[in-house]
C-alpha cells in the first residue's frame, strides 16, 4: 500500500459519479413575502433549489411570485421517494 505525503492528495477522478451515495434529501419551504404565499418542494440542496426559483424560467408556479427566501428547511434522509412523499403529507 503506497500512502500518499500531505499535501499530494487528489481527489478520484470518478467521485462525481457516486457522489449520488451520499446525498441527504431536504423538505424547503420557501416564502414570498411581497405576495405572502409559501412553498414547499424538496431536493438535494435546497439552497441552490431557492437560486434556482428566484432565477431559473422554468418555474411555473414560482416564477410569478419572486423573490423567494428559505423559510424552513428540514433534512429527511438519503431516500428521494421517502422526501417526495413527506413534501406530498406536508401539502395536504
Amino acid at each position: 500500500m503506497v500512502r500518499a505525503q500531505e499535501g499530494e492528495h487528489k481527489p478520484c477522478r470518478n467521485a462525481g459519479l457516486f457522489a449520488f451515495l451520499d446525498m441527504t434529501f431536504y423538505i424547503y419551504i420557501l416564502y414570498s413575502e411581497n405576495f405572502d404565499k409559501y412553498y414547499i418542494g424538496h431536493a438535494d440542496d435546497p439552497w441552490r433549489r431557492v437560486e434556482e426559483h428566484n432565477h431559473g424560467k422554468n418555474h411555473k408556479f414560482t416564477t410569478g411570485y419572486r423573490p423567494w427566501e428559505i423559510a424552513a428547511v428540514f433534512g429527511i434522509g438519503k431516500d428521494r421517494g421517502t422526501a417526495l412523499k413527506t413534501e406530498k403529507w406536508v401539502k395536504k
